[in-house]
């Protein structure tokens, strides 16, 4: 079989074959179009999966996704009710975060509870889109930057104000923690899941469900958490005033001597 060369086309005799260039074409055109069909088929079970964790441009954890979905999951297959998380990097401008969810609110249609979280505004807030949904759950105790009723009564006690006591808040005191370097995700995740799963163990209580994914004691052990450090400060305050007012008043008496 001889070899002829026309131009840029080499030919076998009896066999025709085409230039690399053609070749590399059709190669680019099969990656191409694989991409576009994982693209597609990633965001189309993306979406499938991530029902109750609505949006996440913060965390993009599996496993904080997964638990979000099998708890929001369960308490909708149970109660009917749509309990929904968005984790935002940042509201649109000019928009405030409850703007933001009274317009996105209105794209579902079975009964939802938004619980909402803004990054860089540092904004956290609760909707629902019928007002019968609160009678479910204290949205005033999920948001209270105070966890306990103790802790409650002495802030008063210190601002000599006892016209709100609300306590029991599962997300503002773990978001007020300091984070170390690389923690601070974690300290996201583990705020607003506390938060989600606390408003999803209220709706069942009042409903007389059971959630078997309840995460209940998980909750009190991190809010136990919080208290002993709070308090070993508080302690640690009151050591140091006790301990610099003896000083001063030992000083005194040395001048009067």
């Amino acid at each position: 079989m001889g070899f002829i060369c026309y131009g840029n086309v080499h030919t076998l005799r009896g066999f025709n074959t085409k230039p690399p260039l053609y070749w590399l074409g059709i190669l680019l055109k099969f990656l191409l179009r694989g991409l576009l069909a994982l693209i597609f088929t990633s965001v189309f079970q993306t979406n499938l999966f991530a029902q109750y964790l609505y949006k996440d441009e913060v965390i993009f954890n599996p496993s904080f996704s997964e638990s979000i979905e099998t708890l929001g999951s369960e308490l909708y297959e149970k109660t009917g009710i749509s309990l929904k998380l968005l984790m935002l990097k940042e509201l649109p401008k000019d928009m405030s975060i409850v703007n933001y969810e009274k317009e996105l609110i209105q794209e579902f249609s079975e009964p939802t509870i938004l619980l909402t979280f803004s990054e860089m505004d540092s904004k956290v807030d609760i909707l629902a889109s019928e007002s019968s949904l609160y009678k479910y759950f204290d949205k005033k105790q999920v948001l209270s930057p105070i966890s306990s009723p103790v802790q409650a009564f002495v802030i008063a006690l210190l601002n000599m104000d006892f016209s709100d006591m609300t306590s029991g808040g599962t997300i503002l005191p773990l978001l007020a923690q300091k984070a170390k370097k690389g923690e601070v995700l974690g300290k996201y995740s583990g705020s607003m899941f506390n938060g989600y799963a606390d408003i999803a163990e209220q709706v069942a209580d009042t409903k007389n469900i059971v959630l078997e994914n309840a995460v209940g004691n998980a909750n009190k052990k991190s809010i136990f958490l919080v208290k002993i450090i709070f308090y070993g400060f508080l302690l640690y305050a009151i050591f140091m005033y006790i301990k610099r007012r003896l000083y001063f008043r030992r000083k005194r008496l040395e001048q009067k001597k």
